[in-house]
Formats: C-alpha cells, sequence, structure tokens
C-alpha cells in the first residue's frame, strides 16, 4: 500500500542527476512537488511516462511545482535517459531500494520499484497519490487534475 493522503512523506537524501544529492525537506522546503516512482529508465512505459511529464511541465512550473523522477538505475543511466529524451526535470538515483521502501513503492522480488506518483504540498505531506503500474499517462493527467482542483480553483 503506497502512503497516503495526509501521510509526511519521509525525508531522504539521494544523488540527482544535477551532480549533487537532492534532499526532500532542504531543496523543496516551502514549495511542493511530484515525485514518481518507476521502474526502469529505457523501458517503453516508463519512457512514455518521463515524456508526459516532459511535455506537461509547463503547466507545474506555473505552479512552482518541481517533478522529480526516482528508480533504482544509477546515475549514469539516468544522465543517458534524461539526455536521449530532453527531460527538464530531476532524476534521483536509489541504487539500494531505501527511498522506494519507505514510500512504499517497492516491488517485492523483483528489485524495482512500482509505478506511483506523490504530489506533495509545500510542507512535504501528501495531497495526492495515484498508483497503477499499467497506464504511465493516467499519472500525468490524476496530478493535473489535482493541481487544477486544488490550485486553480481557490
Amino acid at each position: 500500500m503506497a502512503l497516503k493522503v495526509g501521510d509526511k512523506a519521509p525525508d531522504f537524501t539521494l544523488p540527482s542527476t544535477t551532480g549533487e544529492d537532492f534532499n526532500l525537506y532542504n531543496n523543496r522546503k516551502d514549495k511542493p512537488c511530484i515525485i514518481y516512482f518507476y521502474p526502469k529508465d529505457f523501458t517503453p512505459g516508463c519512457t512514455a511516462e518521463a515524456c508526459d511529464f516532459r511535455d506537461n511541465i509547463e503547466f507545474f512550473k506555473q505552479f512552482d511545482i518541481d517533478v522529480l523522477g526516482v528508480s533504482r538505475d544509477d546515475i549514469e543511466t539516468h544522465l543517458k535517459f534524461k539526455e536521449k529524451h530532453n527531460l527538464p526535470f530531476e532524476l534521483l538515483a536509489d541504487t539500494k531500494g531505501t527511498v522506494t521502501k519507505a514510500f512504499k513503492a517497492a516491488m517485492p522480488l523483483v528489485g524495482v520499484s512500482k509505478r506511483i506518483t506523490y504530489l506533495l504540498d509545500k510542507d512535504q505531506q501528501v495531497v495526492a497519490v495515484f498508483d497503477k503500474l499499467f497506464g504511465a499517462k493516467a499519472h500525468i493527467q490524476e496530478m493535473i487534475k489535482k493541481v487544477k482542483s486544488d490550485l486553480v480553483e481557490e
């Protein structure tokens, strides 16, 4: 089961494609973000999901919402994936799977992350979660719908 709406997201530090470590509580202090977990770089579903986030990034940017992708791939693989698909957001390398496990995104026995997307508010509380392995594009559409309902209509 995924983290639930209202849960405080666990703090973590992971290597980022920026070349620096990313720490959730420090780097996104007082700012919302989307953290999406996905199984593996360069697979069809994960590529479609990353490209869909890329194609919708301007929507999220207007609300100062960063998108962060997390998988168990290493930084070198992430850098190639990011470059090949011109991804305008950071990918984080959870090679040991500790963050994936903390966010309840681990797939038992196979050593990869489930496809699960979290929208966190400025206090790192979960305000939306979408947990579905197949239908990668639905993750982005659900996050857009949630942002519109919470932020646009206020």
